[in-house]
């Protein structure tokens, strides 16, 4: 097992009672291993971040790694050794949209 560390915005940290970041366990350090922990870990953000059935991501929500957009990667996608090895932290976002 791997330990993740991710930093949630601040809407869904409040849904999930949490603190800016958190840490998940995953067999695999890949996008989709990730997602699936912090669904796993805190059930009330099923569906916040991507879809249930489908799990494609939801509109406007982004996530990063080491600077990186990895939100238009396949969740198959590995991690960043630094965000795999726990020296940098996986994001995910909501994006701001308007004007």
């Amino acid at each position: 097992m791997t330990a993740i560390r991710v930093v949630l915005p601040h809407h869904l940290r409040t849904l999930a009672g949490v603190d800016r970041e958190i840490t998940v366990e995953v067999e695999e350090p890949t996008i989709g291993g990730v997602l699936g922990a912090v669904e796993h870990a805190h059930p009330e953000l099923r569906g916040t971040f991507r879809d249930h059935g489908t799990l494609k991501r939801r509109p406007f929500m982004r996530w990063f790694a080491c600077e990186e957009d990895l939100s238009h990667e396949p969740l198959e996608t590995r991690l960043p050794a630094d965000v795999a090895e726990g020296r940098d932290v996986f994001r995910i976002l909501g994006a701001i949209a308007g004007g």
